[in-house]
């Protein structure tokens, strides 16, 4: 690593390395990240499950590791991006990895990356995202694993996570987002993710409305396709609910440790995906109930209990901020909702607001630690131009802490705060551990 003056040592050093390596963040494309992985004879001798879609794609993962892991395997994860800190994009049996372990696999890809030779006569150049995959794969394949589970980070056919082969491909609810890199439309997105599929593997689509684009590529390439609604469904009560597949039942099941309504849909296409696997990952339905049971996953309608009480969702896309309206809708009246929210400046906000809009009666828009980021001031004036209650109203701080102080403030013990949008909206509220908020009216 002569290139290098110094080697970083620290994965925060590691880490503001890969940032300063690709002119751009973003670059779609497998070429430079397998030329590299090549190198690395980067391989695993397990099965691979690969998840792709707009939402839903971290709870499925949870529910995947949850039921493997109760089953007796030993699992391995990877999921992008993290709420607080970076090592929680790495599970490996269940637990988050350490930064050492993942330091000493930096260190390899950065001397593949930098290597020349006859046919490669220049560095090769990695995004960010490309160069901490490559790290974060080394280290599972190392880690003597029975499963390898692995998150899509951006659509799916140019991701890095896929110059792996999926045994398994699940791909879960298609929406609008990343549209400058995806396509604007359902069926260019769906064109994306379907590019995880692989011929003659099982791809499972949990989406119960998925664009034609995603049937046909499955058709086209041969794939062995488990589409909602017609080789698995769900049906259910307010006390329980069952899952019926292929050769595959199971009654009576409690409802999944994470809340919101979109949770059964993503159980749903995670038990196919298991039935598709049964051959190589037996699970007993034992193992189905208590993955199902323990399953946990911060951020993904996370309600902590208070006064006022808090809920935190990730939630960031016209469709995701749908599925959350609809989750505080069955929560029950409170008098009055305080929103905490932050987002990329590239998101699609009018629908967004229009959709939760009449549930927020107090809104804290924040700036956030990112130069994608909207200012709080912008969303504050994007909601005004399409605000129509005369009863709402809305203040921009410079951080989502600062956000959440104002609106624990101005709350009362019986009211809600909701704190929602980016990753680093939620985050900057995680940094200092779950908080347990007591209004000022409790504190004697």
């Amino acid at each position: 690593m002569e290139h290098l003056k110094t080697p970083p040592t620290t994965l925060p050093e590691w880490l503001a390395h890969c940032e300063q390596l690709h002119p751009k963040t973003i670059d779609m494309g497998l070429g430079r990240v397998k030329t590299v992985a090549d190198r690395m004879a980067l391989a695993f001798d397990c099965p691979i499950i690969t998840v792709a879609g707009t939402n839903g794609k971290g709870s499925s993962c949870a529910m995947l590791e949850a039921i493997l892991s109760e089953a007796g395997y030993r699992t391995g994860v990877y999921t992008s991006p993290h709420l607080v800190d970076f090592e929680e994009r790495c599970r490996i049996r269940r637990e988050i990895v350490n930064a050492t372990d993942l330091v000493a696999n930096f260190a390899r890809v950065e001397s593949h990356r930098a290597q020349k030779d006859a046919e490669e006569p220049v560095e090769i150049s990695l995004t960010y995202f490309e160069f901490t995959t490559l790290a974060i794969l080394q280290l599972l394949a190392d880690a003597q694993l029975d499963v390898v589970i692995l998150e899509v980070g951006l659509g799916g056919r140019l991701d890095a996570v896929n110059i792996l082969d999926a045994d398994c491909a699940l791909i879960t609810s298609i929406d609008l987002d990343h549209m400058a890199f995806l396509g604007n439309t359902r069926e260019l997105i769906g064109f994306e993710k379907a590019g995880i599929m692989r011929a003659g593997k099982p791809v499972v689509v949990s989406d119960p409305m998925p664009p034609q684009s995603v049937l046909d590529h499955a058709t086209a390439i041969g794939a062995d396709l488990w589409r909602f609604g017609e080789d698995f469904n769900f049906s259910g009560d307010k006390q329980q609910w069952g899952w019926a597949g292929r050769g595959r039942r199971y009654a009576g099941l409690a409802y999944p440790a994470l809340r919101g309504a979109n949770q059964l849909v993503n159980a749903s296409g995670v038990l196919a995906a298991l039935t598709a696997l049964r051959d190589r990952l037996p699970v007993t339905a034992q193992a189905v109930r208590n993955g199902l049971s323990l399953v946990d996953l911060p951020g993904r309608f996370q309600i902590i209990p208070g006064t006022p009480t808090l809920v935190l969702d990730v939630a960031h896309n016209p469709h995701s901020v749908a599925a959350l309206a609809e989750n505080l809708d069955a929560m029950g009246f409170y008098p009055c909702t305080h929103a905490v929210f932050g987002a990329m400046a590239d998101k699609d906000l009018g629908p967004m607001l229009a959709r939760v809009g009449p549930l927020i009666d107090k809104w804290y828009f924040t700036d956030l630690p990112t130069a994608r980021a909207a200012a709080g001031t912008d969303l504050q004036s994007r909601w005004q131009a399409v605000n129509t209650r005369p009863d709402a109203s809305a203040q921009a701080f410079a951080a989502p802490e600062q956000a959440l102080r104002a609106a624990v403030e101005a709350a009362d013990p019986a009211d809600r705060i909701v704190v929602f949008g980016s990753f680093y909206t939620v985050g900057g509220i995680l940094k200092a551990g779950v908080p347990r908020l007591l209004a000022k009216h409790l504190k004697a």
